[in-house]
């Protein structure tokens, strides 16, 4: 009688360790850090006619306040994210926050032009800290196949900001005045300080050895083809952005500068959830989408101006956000992983670009509208964004590569 050799039971099968979970609470104290942020940064834009009664100055002269806010980002973001490179970030992020509460306290009660610009600028030299500082942060704190979607969360706040928070605070500017948004803004960077307290884990500086010396940042291969992409993007958006209304005002439109403002932050609220669900299996082909949205957009308001006909405008607005709303957190990623070690200089050197992009922006878009009219913006931006694409496209080796 033959027997048979009973199978060996099989062994349990094997399950891949779930990642643990986002530290939510510390993420979002940091999301709130960029929504006080760009609020601080772009509010005086809604609330100009006021504040420059308020002040006794004309609008371009208070308008400077948005300038000198980008001009104090632009001087702080390399020489400060330098100096504090071996401080504790946590120790840093509370100072910036704290930097806010009293840099918005001051723009409320002040009276003063020349002291209000002081605040203003001082706001922007936190801007810029602050900025290089959370990408790396946010990245930090989580595991390796989560950076993505962590500094997704982190540079939420920014967009809710853009699109939902700029536009609340200037219809409470109109109801309550512009000095109760401001104050507003400095109890909540203030409530934010607590919560950054108690939520955000510690995380040392760098040693002195493990800091690269600035100029070996440019030599890292991809960090360049990043710059060249945020730089052509940031100034392409912006000089659609900064002078939409004048865009738009030839097609009837200029009344719904607020309506097609609504529609883009809208869709760029969709962008940015999209992105942080994609962004750490495809940054390459997220980034080529960016620019190729941005590129349809502005191809779209081009026809427009073309044919007198005002209802391409919300669709190109809608597709606008879609390309823009993940851009910031899609580039950061970018230079962070291409930069290594070297992650928070390469972050205040894409910061740098960033603001110079939108200064470059108010300066080039007044030339191109008093010289060529409105028509030329939407043009200029496109020549733009395809050499945005090119650069995204080519780097494929380094800077946005097919595998990360």
């Amino acid at each position: 009688m033959s027997t048979h050799e009973l199978p060996s039971p099989s062994p349990a099968v094997a399950t891949a360790p779930r990642p643990p979970r986002l530290p939510w609470p510390a993420l979002l104290a940091m999301s709130t850090a960029g929504f006080v942020t760009l609020m601080t940064e772009a509010l005086p834009a809604g609330v100009l006619p006021a504040m420059s009664t308020d002040l006794g100055v004309s609008q371009s002269g208070a308008g400077q306040s948005v300038t000198l806010y980008a001009v104090g980002s632009i001087a702080a973001a390399i020489p400060l994210t330098t100096a504090t490179a071996g401080w504790p970030r946590k120790r840093l992020l509370l100072l910036a926050v704290a930097g806010f509460t009293v840099a918005n306290a001051v723009t409320a009660v002040s009276g003063n032009f020349p002291l209000t610009m002081v605040a203003r600028f001082a706001a922007g030299l936190v801007a810029g800290l602050l900025w290089a500082l959370l990408a790396g942060y946010s990245r930090s704190i989580v595991a390796p196949e989560q950076r993505g979607r962590a500094m997704a969360v982190a540079m939420g706040g920014a967009t809710v900001a853009l699109s939902v928070g700029v536009p609340a605070g200037t219809l409470l500017a109109g109801v309550a005045g512009w000095r109760l948004t401001f104050g507003l803004m400095s109890l909540i960077a203030a409530g934010l300080v607590g919560w950054i307290a108690a939520a955000v884990p510690a995380v040392p500086g760098r040693p002195e050895h493990d800091r690269p010396p600035l100029r070996r940042v440019f030599r890292i291969p991809g960090v360049i083809a990043v710059l060249g992409v945020t730089a052509t993007f940031v100034l392409a958006h912006n000089l659609l952005y900064t002078y939409i209304a004048a865009l738009i005002e030839p097609l009837g439109l200029g009344g719904r500068t607020d309506t097609v403002l609504l529609v883009l932050g809208l869709s760029s609220l969709v962008s940015i959830l999209g992105t942080g669900a994609l962004i750490d299996r495809h940054l390459r082909t997220l980034t080529l989408a960016a620019c190729g949205l941005l590129a349809v957009a502005a191809a779209v308001l081009a026809a427009a101006l073309l044919t007198s006909a005002p209802w391409p405008v919300y669709g190109a607005a809608a597709i606008w956000g879609l390309g823009f709303g993940g851009a910031a957190t899609l580039l950061q990623t970018a230079v962070a992983d291409t930069a290594g070690t070297a992650a928070d200089l390469a972050q205040s050197l894409l910061v740098t670009c960033w603001n110079l992009g939108i200064a470059a922006a108010g300066f080039a878009g007044g030339l191109l509208l008093d010289h060529t009219g409105p028509d030329s913006l939407p043009w200029s931006a496109l020549a733009l964004l395809a050499l945005a694409l090119t650069v995204a496209a080519t780097a494929r080796r380094h800077g946005f590569p097919e595998r990360r």
